[in-house]
């Protein structure tokens, strides 16, 4: 039976490599995070409160589009990187909180949010993957993307805790949660085999 898998975590806990090895391992079909796709982007890094709102609007009718394409994948089993929760839970509460969006902004953001989500089913399962700040600043600093590289500590602490708040709360679909900081399973065989015992009854396997 196919299912929708989702993979959760902030920037750098290691999404679009699960994605990638599950896909790989399993034949999948893997559904990526737009950054490229994004307009907004690099103006968003450059002055975020002028830009918050344009990128977050982006994220979110591109997430629900997809979303709504991973509904009608009945024949494989898919794999999200990101989900349309995380922009609006967590990247878009961080920006309004850190006042780099406007309350009139965020009320209209959340009031299309809300609307989105009462036509969206939820995955069969989400993978939610965590790392300490310190991880998450190498595998930013080694990927080399220009727009992410201005990216302050603070920032990427502030959006582990809305990660750890929001999840504490999901209660949508299964879940399963790996520390990506102790686990290799791109090099280590046992973890690898682990990763994959736990996950083979989501896969058809």
């Amino acid at each position: 039976m196919a299912r929708y898998i989702a993979i959760a975590g902030t920037i750098g806990a290691g999404k679009s490599s699960l994605t990638d090895f599950l896909c790989k391992q399993y034949g999948l079909r893997p559904f990526f995070e737009p950054n490229a796709q994004n307009p907004y982007l690099s103006d968003f890094y450059a002055d975020m409160a002028r830009w918050s709102f344009h990128s977050q609007v982006f994220f979110l009718t591109h997430k629900f589009r997809l979303q709504r394409e991973l509904e009608t994948q009945t024949l494989a089993t898919v794999v999200q990187d990101r989900t349309i929760y995380e922009d609006a839970e967590i990247f878009a509460e961080n920006l309004f909180h850190q006042g780099h969006m406007s309350a009139r902004d965020h009320d209209t953001y959340r009031a299309l949010y809300a609307e989105l989500l009462k036509v969206l089913a939820p995955p069969d399962l989400l993978i939610f993957l965590r790392a300490p700040g310190r991880t998450l600043r190498k595998r930013i600093a080694l990927r080399g993307r220009p727009e992410e590289q201005k990216i302050a500590p603070a920032y990427l602490k502030q959006l582990s805790a809305l990660y750890e708040e929001w999840f504490s709360a999901y209660k949508m679909s299964e879940t399963m949660v790996i520390d990506t900081s102790e686990l290799d399973y791109l090099e280590d065989l046992v973890d690898r085999l682990d990763l994959m015992k736990k996950i083979e009854k989501y896969v058809g396997r």
